[in-house]
């Protein structure tokens, strides 16, 4: 039996390489040059930038999808510990290491607030719980029905999940700046700390459990490894291959037609691709009565990003790997982000220097970064064309009053990434870069379903489905869709008692 696989991101790389070990034949395509998705890769004046994400937490979930084939993960990429997590810098210019260290976090959240180190113990029990429930039990399974909700709701209540994740912080830690240090991770999956439920709270002992990882080589390290060990175990990697429709016959997905009009066969397909783009643009509307267009349109969708990619012909030894500068605004910042959808004229930034650990990124002597500043997605209005120049002008002073000094001066290579490259190259509806956003509303059986309800054999893996973005739940969807795919003597099996009953 033949399986099709759109998109190779992380989410439709894992998805392959699962389906593969269950004995499908597998064709991966892929519209662009090279695969990674969101997590593509790109070399520029002898600089290879990261152009997705950059903070790899459970390794294992990277390492399993080689342990399952019967291989070493540390043969095909190296990944490694960084410390701290985060340099956490203020507006003021105070700066808090975020780490993983117990005895180092009590010192740090001491200088800020000694009162606080209690709250910081008692909040991190929490978010023990809330990982333990969440993540251990809760984010590997499927929730396709409503009933597979209304089972965890007792649960949640006790984990107080009903509360926003800033909300959740406020009860346990008082100093403001100590509050944003420790409500700031939904950010990373899309999400507004002050309505994300509490739930996305697990990501703070996630990474306490596993630490924050990188790869040497960059993301592009870990990709080649799973593309090639695909292809190894006989799959099908096919770039440059853009699909126009998902092929469905009698209510169940049958293949995808590109866009040359070829149509390539198949017993079912799984989209990595966004999950709305993809249901309003690759899928007949008869085919969806369950995804309208109207219907999805009315979903909340996360902040997009503008992203500046840069490289200099000197080092910074002082920074470390991953900097998040903080604006002077948190909780206004966000409003405008989230809710009025209106680009304002301060933001905080995320600093990405990963030559601080891996010196083979860049030219020697040379030092690669890559800058984010979340903003709102396209339904802002925003004319990303004449205003892009004027934001990256803003940046790059901000980096140069804060921890890139001289940063012109010494600027020798630049790539820009605004929303409408989300819409345009990553196909994103809206230029979200996280899918729908994560709220209450949209989380476990209100996300994305990892299985269609409309059509048999068409699955859905990637930042829009359950249990959603960032890479262990695009990962971990890969968990949840692969649960829910028979392996092909079983499938076919269910067919033919399908067609005898018919």
């Amino acid at each position: 039996m033949r399986a099709i696989v759109i998109g190779s991101g992380f989410g439709g790389l894992a998805t392959a390489l699962r389906l593969r070990v269950k004995g499908y034949e597998v064709l991966l395509l892929e519209r662009r040059d090279k695969p990674g998705g969101r997590a593509y890769v790109f070399e520029q004046d002898g600089f290879t930038f990261d152009a997705g994400p950059t903070i790899i937490t459970a390794p294992f979930l990277i390492e399993e999808l080689f342990t399952m084939t019967g291989v070493k993960a540390t043969d095909y990429a190296e990944l490694f510990a960084v410390h701290p997590f985060y340099r956490i810098r203020f507006d003021d210019g105070e700066t808090f290491d975020y780490s993983g260290d117990p005895a180092a976090m009590r010192a740090e959240i001491a200088r800020f607030s000694a009162a606080d180190v209690d709250g910081f113990d008692r909040f991190l029990r929490v978010s023990r719980a809330i990982f333990e429930k969440g993540f251990l039990e809760l984010g590997h399974v499927p929730f396709l029905e409503p009933s597979s909700m209304i089972r965890i709701i007792p649960s949640l209540m006790r984990l107080q999940c009903y509360r926003s994740v800033l909300g959740l912080v406020k009860r346990y830690i008082r100093n403001e700046k100590l509050r944003q240090v420790f409500s700031f991770h939904p950010l990373l999956v899309g999400g507004d700390p002050r309505h994300a439920p509490a739930i996305y709270a697990l990501i703070c002992y996630l990474e306490r459990e596993w630490g924050v990882h990188y790869a040497r080589g960059g993301m592009a390290a870990v990709v080649s490894g799973l593309v090639r060990r695909l292809e190894e175990m006989g799959g099908t990697l096919r770039l440059g291959s853009t699909v126009e429709e998902i092929v469905v016959r009698d209510g169940r997905a049958r293949g995808v037609r590109l866009e040359d009009g070829g149509v390539e066969e198949a017993d079912l397909v799984v989209c990595n691709s966004d999950y709305a783009w993809t249901y309003m643009n690759l899928i007949r509307p008869e085919d969806r009565p369950s995804h309208s267009d109207r219907a999805l349109r009315r979903r909340r969708y996360s902040m997009s990003l503008f992203l500046i990619y840069f490289g200099t012909n000197r080092t910074c030894p002082d920074l470390a790997h991953h900097t998040i500068l903080l604006g002077p605004r948190y909780e206004g910042l966000l409003e405008d982000i989230f809710r009025k959808h209106r680009l304002a004229d301060d933001f905080s930034l995320y600093l990405h220097a990963p030559t601080r650990s891996d010196s083979g990124l860049a030219p020697p002597g040379h030092e690669c970064f890559y800058v984010l500043a979340p903003v709102p997605n396209l339904l802002s209005g925003t004319d990303w064309a004449s205003t892009r120049a004027r934001y990256r002008d803003a940046i790059y002073d901000h980096l140069e009053r804060t921890c890139v000094p001289g940063l012109r001066e010494h600027l020798v290579t630049e790539r820009l990434f605004t929303p409408d490259d989300f819409r345009d190259t990553l196909l994103s509806h809206l230029g979200a870069a996280f899918s729908f956003e994560p709220t209450l509303a949209q989380s476990a059986y209100f996300r994305g379903h990892n299985k269609c309800p409309d059509i048999e054999d068409l699955y859905f893996v990637g930042a829009g489905t359950h249990p959603g973005a960032g890479l262990p739940g695009v990962l971990s969807s890969a968990r949840v869709t692969d649960s829910l795919i028979s392996a092909p003597a079983e499938a076919t099996a269910s067919s033919e008692r399908d067609g005898d009953a018919a």
